[in-house]
């Protein structure tokens, strides 16, 4: 009799879990709102199907009075779960908990129901056992002498870092300036430690705030973590500092393997910089290639590793880290905006540079009238070309100027070193012009720095209306600018000389009429106070 009563209640039981799972299996409905179950301030479970009528608002709320109830009366029950068809329930101590559906996973975290409803188990198990805890007055204690032994290292390390940070301040000023002494060039100090000094206590006051943060942070996450209610807070805050770490360290790591490759085309680039210069130093000898010389080499040699580098950049670009980057990407177009925008001069004077070197039409050292400026050029540049003038001003010329206006070269036709010296002076029709081509070359021997070989000569470069024009060339050796016009004005001054021996008036600048006597200068005149003559002569 007792057999067939115990087969007729399993038969019945059977037939009502089987009746259960059905219902769960046709009343588990897609809901438009889902529902948080929470527990200890962790979440548990977040449901999204409708259950036997049940949204998933309500079965939240259901399955929270539950734990609640079944917690008060034993917090060491066991959580367990057991399958339903194609669901499964969760399980506390001998009561349900709530039933996992297949329309409450969620396929990013889980691939099946069973993985859910044990993720919720563990979630639930560690409710239960931080409600243990919470309700252990043994364990509260503990938790609060561990939070006040992490206060007291926490301040201790504040203290240290205030105390480092003074000592530090305290040696900087002399540690400072031993080693910025030590960076000279010649007798230049190249780093004054009174402008390095306010710098590096601002770098110092960055790092020493930097560090408070996150010793702060490293506390707070401790001392949270040590209470159950605040603990899901003091786990996020670390796990959000582990994550922040990975995630740097992770794209470290990425950024290794192409910033390799950059470094090898650096490397590379630089190996072919090198052979480049050294196969141009070869072409550059004499009587290989007639527009590489010694001159055009350094500025070929710079076209020719600038061209390299940046074809190296190039290639290397999408290897840099952060290339595919908005920020980088951003940067980018604001350089190439930049560029497009202040390109035409900067093309126009590099072109124009380029032209003045390849066509060599002036060297370093020459003596050269540019428009109305007149002096040795002292440097070839990129943009700009320097000339020195006789009265020591150093002029800065644009190289597109240069190229738009006739230059004269007066060091580029002369025999050996030096330069070319003219002058022109006006004498009237009643001067015989052989005497006055004879009295303008002995004023040029008696010049020093003219040279006689080859010898100076007299050009009559035009008849005016009252006078002919006659325009004395030499070739002088000085080739600064300071001793030229040194020597122009002794020259200007024995053309006076000479003149006023032999008594011929000098008609520069302009001739008005005849006066009534010669403008000429007796030699017994000449050293009238308050000028006073050599004591060789």
């Amino acid at each position: 009799m007792r057999s067939r009563l115990l087969t007729v209640w399993i038969v019945v039981f059977a037939a009502l879990w089987s009746g259960l799972g059905w219902a769960v299996d046709d009343a588990a409905k897609p809901a438009g709102e889902a529902g948080e179950l929470e527990g200890g301030n962790r979440s548990i479970m977040l449901f999204r199907a409708t259950i036997l009528g049940g949204a998933p608002a309500s079965r939240g709320k259901r399955a929270k009075m539950g734990i609640s109830e079944a917690l008060d009366e034993n917090p060491t029950l066991n959580i367990t779960t057991d399958s339903i068809q194609n669901s499964y329930m969760v399980l506390i101590g001998d009561k349900r908990a709530f039933i996992v559906a297949p329309q409450d996973v969620d396929s990013l975290a889980y691939s099946s129901v069973q993985q859910a409803a044990e993720g919720a188990a563990e979630k639930l198990r560690q409710v239960v056992t931080e409600t243990r805890e919470a309700r252990n007055l043994q364990m509260i204690l503990r938790s609060l002498g561990l939070a006040a032994v992490g206060t007291l290292i926490y301040g201790a390390l504040l203290w240290c870092l205030a105390y480092l940070r003074r000592k530090l301040l305290a040696k900087l000023p002399a540690l400072m300036d031993r080693h910025t002494r030590a960076l000279k060039v010649g007798r230049v100090q190249l780093i004054d430690s009174n402008f390095l000094y306010p710098l590096v206590s601002r770098l110092l006051l960055l790092l020493r705030w930097l560090l408070i943060l996150l010793l702060t942070y490293e506390w707070l996450g401790f001392v949270l973590s040590r209470f159950p209610y605040t603990r899901p807070w003091g786990e996020s805050l670390n796990n959000y500092l582990f994550e922040l770490a990975g995630y740097l360290l992770q794209g470290i790591v990425d950024a290794i393997p192409g910033l390799g490759v950059a470094l090898a085309i650096f490397f590379i680039a630089r190996g072919v910089t090198a052979f480049t210069r050294r196969i141009l130093r070869r072409m550059a000898m004499p009587g290989t290639f007639s527009w590489l010389n010694h001159e055009t080499l350094q500025p070929t040699q710079r076209l020719t590793a600038l061209a390299i580098w940046l074809f190296a950049l190039a290639m290397a670009y999408p290897y840099l880290p952060g290339a595919g980057t908005d920020a980088f990407k951003g940067l980018s177009v604001l350089i190439g905006l930049m560029i497009s925008l202040g390109a035409t001069s900067v093309v126009g004077q590099a072109a124009a540079g380029l032209i003045l070197t390849y066509t060599r039409t002036l060297r370093p050292g020459e003596f050269v009238r540019i428009g109305d400026y007149e002096g040795t050029v002292t440097e070839l540049g990129m943009f700009t070309t320097r000339i020195r003038t006789g009265l020591g001003e150093v002029l800065t010329l644009p190289n597109s100027m240069i190229t738009g206006t006739v230059t004269k070269n007066y060091s580029r036709t002369v025999q050996g070193p030096g330069y070319v010296v003219d002058t022109v002076v006006t004498i009237g029709y009643d001067t015989p012009w052989r005497q006055v081509e004879a009295m303008l070359l002995e004023a040029a021997k008696r010049t020093p720095g003219v040279l006689e070989d080859p010898p100076a000569q007299v050009f009559q470069t035009a008849l005016a209306d009252f006078y002919p024009e006659y325009r004395l060339v030499a070739q002088a050796i000085p080739s600064q600018p300071r001793p030229r016009a040194v020597l122009l004005s002794m020259l200007h001054a024995n053309i006076q000389d000479v003149f006023n021996e032999y008594g011929v008036q000098i008609m520069s600048p302009h001739y008005l009429g005849d006066p009534q006597q010669d403008k000429w200068v007796p030699r017994d005149k000449w050293y009238t106070a308050p000028a006073q003559e050599p004591k060789d002569q």
